[in-house]
């Protein structure tokens, strides 16, 4: 079984300030606490080409492995190693991000897709973030029985940790935004 779940949310900031702020998520010292699931962040790869203009980047993430305190004791891991892939179009005003894991991976996949673009009603003002994640407990795994609520229990954490995310986000465009008027907050 799969457990899957999307949301969207409207950043009341131009996309290049959203855009901007998504590569800070990470290194800015201020959401450590916040975001506490991060453990790790690297740039593994940037290319620019040249003829479309787009930006591609990989990253490894590692965090601490989701869902409940007894799945990673089942699984004897309390990390999960990731990979992230983002494709920026700066002249379609587009940024795309997949993460994958890629430990853990005989017990359980998890997708995460995100997109920022110009929403349709203020283009220049605001960006509309789109978010589609997907759970999937291995059918053969040790955690097959409980299939169910493992993958309901890490969507729960999944959606509050996009919470958290959105907040840091938040925190970060409105600092670029004081920051690109003179004003220190």
């Amino acid at each position: 079984m799969v457990r899957a779940y999307s949301q969207e949310h409207t950043y009341k900031h131009p996309w290049e300030r959203v855009t901007a702020a998504s590569w800070r998520k990470f290194a800015d010292p201020e959401s450590k606490s916040t975001l506490s699931h991060i453990l790790e962040v690297d740039t593994l790869s940037r290319k620019l080409d040249h003829s479309s203009g787009k930006l591609y980047t990989s990253r490894a993430i590692t965090i601490h492995a989701p869902g409940p305190w007894f799945v990673r004791k089942i699984v004897g891991q309390d990390i999960c190693h990731c990979i992230e892939s983002t494709v920026v179009d700066a002249k379609s005003r587009s940024m795309q991000i997949a993460t994958r894991n890629i430990s853990l991976d005989k017990f359980i996949e998890v997708e995460e897709k995100i997109r920022y673009d110009p929403h349709p009603e203020n283009p220049k003002g605001w960006t509309v973030c789109s978010q589609e994640t997907s759970i999937r407990i291995k059918p053969f795994s040790a955690l097959a029985s409980m299939a169910e609520k493992v993958e309901q229990r890490c969507v729960d954490k999944f959606q509050h940790n996009s919470v958290k995310g959105r907040e840091v986000m938040e925190r970060i465009c409105n600092f670029l935004e004081a920051e690109s008027t003179g004003i220190s907050l």
